[in-house]
């Protein structure tokens, strides 16, 4: 089974709707995910988008609209996708209707097209982590001390590693594919210049990508 998750943005873009009737042809067992934060790079949905009900747009191929900040909403709509594939029955269409609190990068502030008012009612109102958090001390699986005892050691684990990172060297060229392949790297052509070239089973090779 596959998973094709892109954003609200893309969802615009024409190699969705091909890969989705090609899914559909050939009832390929593949679920497509779209993340809809309700804006693009800086973008609104509803200024970039007909429709913005994305997971009505493949007609040929069923939709489920999600919480995407509901974690056990999320599991759930993977369970019943994942089950929907394996059976033979071909793709399926989840969005995740979630929210992203800052910009894209250093070009996208993520605050121009937006008010600060806007951002902290989601925060309030639906962030993901506090709605979990909500839900563990209202069934009584942990108590408050117990979450902040974990929240203070997840933060010394990150602290630990930051610093563990930011001192390493980087990896050599040759690592690039450990850990990224089930198998073998994908096939590679002689190096044309030695010093793009990576040394793989004793001969160098300059990798095609």
């Amino acid at each position: 089974m596959c998973v094709a998750a892109f954003g609200d943005g893309a969802a615009n873009q024409g190699q969705i709707f091909e890969a989705l009737n090609m899914a559909a042809l050939w009832k390929l067992p593949c679920i497509f995910v779209c993340e809809n934060n309700m804006y693009g790079m800086g973008t609104a949905v509803h200024r970039a988008s007909a429709s913005t009900a994305f997971y009505t747009r493949g007609d040929y191929v069923p939709g489920l609209w999600v919480d995407g900040m509901d974690i056990l909403a999320v599991k759930k709509a993977y369970e019943f996708a994942a089950k929907h594939c394996r059976d033979g029955n071909g793709p399926i269409y989840i969005e995740l209707n979630t929210y992203r609190y800052r910009g894209h990068s250093m070009s996208d502030p993520g605050l121009k097209y937006r008010g600060t008012d806007e951002v902290k009612k989601v925060r309030e109102e639906r962030d993901c982590i506090q709605l979990v958090r909500g839900r563990i001390l209202e069934k009584k699986w942990a108590t408050e001390e117990e979450l902040k005892a974990i929240d203070k050691e997840v933060k010394s684990l990150v602290e630990v590693a930051e610093k563990e990172a930011r001192a390493a060297e980087f990896q050599p060229i040759s690592e690039t594919y450990t850990d990224i392949y089930a198998h073998a790297p994908p096939p590679f052509i002689r190096a044309v210049d030695p010093k793009d070239s990576i040394n793989h089973g004793g001969r160098k090779y300059l990798p095609v990508i």
